[in-house]
């Protein structure tokens, strides 16, 4: 069973680190890190250089490029600025690595290959090779045109509407004149008749003396 060594918080290593065995970094290092075994980062480690081993597990910060033999883990919260490469990289949801990531078996892009160019005849000295000879390709037949498609006739335009006479109104009735009212005059009241006693009969009228 392989030791395992720390370097325990507020530790500052400057220089590289190797060994036998496993390393835990909680402080800061200053320099490589090549160890044969595994290697973990903690959250509060700091490594400014390469780091190499079998498994490596971070979760802290690295400057430098991450090499795992067996396979290389950022954790939440981890830093990485350098490239990444193992048989197996995984990189959890809120770690940042910033460089490239590469996988062992992985297959190198093969660059694409240009066409040669065709063969071409030389000459000899003082010679000028003939130009190749135009090959000439039959014209192709052309085929006759269809006929134009016969246009239907246009429809015949509506003929405009005539304007409906107006409806005649009828004049107003007359209205009847009614002359002004006259003013009643009363008529004047006449004397009642006189009273003529009834006489009895036997009596005599008597004649009234009329004095000369």
């Amino acid at each position: 069973m392989s030791e395992t060594s720390v370097i325990g918080a507020g530790t500052v290593v400057s220089g590289h680190v190797r060994g036998q065995g496993s390393l835990e970094i909680f402080g800061t290092v200053e320099g490589d890190v090549s160890v044969t075994g595994n290697v973990v980062i903690g959250p509060a480690g700091r490594v400014r250089g390469n780091v190499n081993g079998a498994e490596l597990r971070i979760s802290g910060q690295v400057q430098g490029d991450l090499r795992g033999t067996l396979s290389v883990l950022l954790e939440s919260g981890a830093r990485v600025a350098g490239d990444i490469s193992g048989p197996r990289v995984g990189i959890a949801p809120g770690a940042l690595a910033r460089g490239h990531v590469q996988t062992d078996g992985e297959p190198a892009l093969a660059a694409a290959r240009v066409p040669a160019a065709a063969a071409r005849p030389f000459s000899a000295p003082g010679r000028v090779a003939p130009a190749p000879t135009p090959v000439a390709f039959p014209a192709a037949a052309k085929a006759p045109l269809p006929p134009p498609p016969k246009l239907a006739p246009a429809p015949p335009k509506p003929e405009p509407r005539k304007p409906e006479p107006a409806a005649r109104v009828a004049p107003p009735a007359p209205q009847a004149e009614f002359s002004p009212v006259r003013p009643i005059k009363p008529e004047p009241r006449r004397p009642p008749p006189p009273v003529v006693p009834v006489l009895s009969k036997g009596t005599k009228a008597k004649k009234k003396k009329s004095h000369d």
